[in-house]
């Protein structure tokens, strides 16, 4: 069973770093793209950033550009988003996504196949 599991949120103050995880398990990791996307209440579903399974292209949105960083390690089954210089826009439910086009570079939620239940950021004073 595919499973995408977040972990790694919390609360952190503006400023502050957070680097979120998501395992997954049950297929071949390393043939999936992985996308992270984060929700606050009351607002869209927002791409954040992702990674290509084929040869590890990212793409982050303006918002986050220069402060997030994704990466991944096929040998743990696992994508990484350290969060760097947090303000308190970034607060959201942030989640994780898989998609079966290896090569894909996009932060559109329509274009992911899986999903994980997501992980809470909080960035308060």
């Amino acid at each position: 069973q595919l499973q995408l599991v977040e972990s790694g949120g919390g609360l952190v103050q503006p400023g502050g770093s957070l680097r979120l995880s998501c395992a997954a398990s049950g297929f071949t990791f390393d043939y999936y793209a992985i996308g992270w996307f984060r929700q606050a209440p009351g607002k869209e579903r927002e791409g954040v950033s992702c990674i290509s399974s084929s040869d590890g292209s990212t793409y982050y949105a303006d918002s986050v550009k220069g402060r997030f960083t994704i990466s991944r390690d096929n040998a743990k089954n696992t994508v990484y988003l350290q969060m760097n210089s947090l303000k308190p826009e970034d607060t959201a439910v942030y989640c994780c996504a898989a998609s079966e086009v290896a090569g894909l570079i996009s932060i559109h939620s329509d274009d992911y196949d899986y999903w994980g239940q997501g992980t809470q950021v909080t960035v308060s004073s």
